[in-house]
């Protein structure tokens, strides 16, 4: 039953997340009409850094382009921000006209240098030409370009595809894959002779396993992903989104089986049902909960891909999605460890008050990473806020992760720990099914 769960969740997911990279070279067509409908959306916007970024624009038909007095303008993102909370009833043309820096396109290709910048920071470009402030207007061809953004590298040279905000995260992504190859490699055996041997916590171990196999594939897609759009500022969308695809099924998964496992338990410490072991989901109010609690995480999970189609599983809280799930998170830590105080109160045992504890800090590690660092990331500056996010949650819940494979394969712990009781923990084999393991 949970399986089906689980996948039927992961299932959706599935469908609803594929989305467009939103790399930074863009091709399209300048379309004066809807310029003209919309003249505050910027075509572009770019962290730009160093003193010799450069915004380069190719079209194809030059003799549209100078007929329609075309050009591009390009405000800090602070300035823009001013300008359009600013109390003066400025016109569409006065606006434009108080751009930091302005291209007009008239050639085939053309290069803006953006220079003297202090601090990496957003830049906003948009489209204009004379139709987009006036009243009175023809249709017209669309100018077709490619626009190209770059920042310096490491010697200088306008060759860098990467915003700031997004420099160094191939890099990470690279060691944590090749971390999650080590590893593979040292432990991968004797986890899986340890998952042959069916256990009592069988099925937590085979979870948590698929969960973490689904981590180490979004890593690995990120990976190919960055690889890709170092080279030409596009990317691999579909890579882009199988990393967030496999990053909800892994949130999904984790979700439920810790929620399973602490409701589990409270339900059995009310209860007190010490005649017969408790089996993980074998009370259908632990069941309704798990459930209810996925859905919700699921919904917000997608709703936030829709809300920022960039490619990166761990957003800020600027969208109302992000925001619901991190209240959601929060909520989630409190209540599970508002459950495991009152089992680790009544517990006597020294033992199980520690392998309580320590599963506590797991799932209060997990739960809390992501608000905790949206909330820290709110004093640094912009292009900073997103890599201290992803790179936190990422390492956080791998630590996580570490914390209950040591706890539920530590021989010391958990083997006395199910011997004092077949009632503390779930997924135990009953005494009349002793051949039958419930997963």
């Amino acid at each position: 039953m949970r399986w089906r769960l689980l996948w039927l969740f992961s299932a959706a997911a599935c469908c609803c997340c594929w989305g467009l990279a939103a790399g930074k070279t863009l091709r399209g067509g300048f379309a004066s009409a809807a310029a003209r409908r919309e003249p505050w959306r910027p075509v572009a916007r770019f962290q730009f850094y160093g003193d010799h970024a450069v915004l380069c624009v190719r079209i194809k038909n030059v003799a549209v382009a100078v007929a329609k007095a075309a050009r591009l303008h390009l405000f800090q993102a602070q300035e823009w921000q001013k300008l359009e909370n600013s109390v003066q009833d400025d016109s569409c043309t006065e606006k434009f006209s108080k751009a930091q820096l302005t291209m007009t396109v008239n050639h085939t290709e053309q290069n803006l240098t953006v220079s003297q910048i202090p601090y990496p920071e957003t830049w906003y470009v948009f489209y204009v030409d004379k139709f987009t402030c006036e009243e009175n207007y023809s249709e017209s061809e669309d100018i077709q370009f490619e626009m190209i953004l770059l920042n310096p590298d490491a010697e200088g040279n306008p060759l860098d595809h990467f915003s700031a905000g997004e420099s160094g995260l191939h890099e990470f992504f690279f060691l944590l894959v090749l971390a999650y190859f080590i590893t593979a490699c040292i432990y991968a055996q004797s986890l899986w002779q340890t998952i042959r041997k069916r256990g009592p916590m069988h099925g937590v171990l085979k979870v948590l396993t698929i969960a973490l196999l689904l981590q180490a594939g979004s890593a690995v897609a990120n990976y190919l992903h960055f690889s890709s759009y170092s080279r030409d500022g596009i990317g691999a969308p579909f890579m882009g989104s199988l990393a967030e695809l496999c990053d909800i099924i892994s949130q999904i998964q984790m979700l439920y089986l810790l929620l399973s496992l602490c409701v589990g338990w409270t339900i059995g410490r009310m209860k007190k049902s010490h005649g017969r072991p408790l089996q993980w989901d074998s009370s259908p109010a632990s069941t309704g909960i798990a459930v209810v609690v996925v859905v919700t995480q699921s919904f917000l999970l997608i709703w936030e891909q829709f809300e920022d189609t960039n490619h990166h599983s761990y957003h800020s809280h600027h969208g109302l999605a992000s925001g619901l799930l991190i209240g959601l998170r929060v909520c989630l830590a409190l209540s599970l460890a508002a459950g495991l105080y009152q089992i680790i109160t009544v517990e006597r045992s020294s033992l199980k008050r520690e392998f309580y504890i320590t599963f506590a800090k797991a799932c209060i590690l997990w739960f809390l990473c992501h608000p905790c660092l949206a909330t820290i990331a709110v004093i640094f500056r912009e292009y900073q806020r997103e890599k201290i996010i992803t790179i936190g949650v990422i390492l956080c819940q791998c630590i996580s992760m570490v914390i209950l494979y040591r706890l539920f394969l530590s021989h010391s712990l958990y083997w006395e720990v199910s011997s004092l009781s077949s009632v503390t923990l779930p997924l135990t084999v009953s005494s009349g099914h002793k051949n039958r393991h419930h997963f």
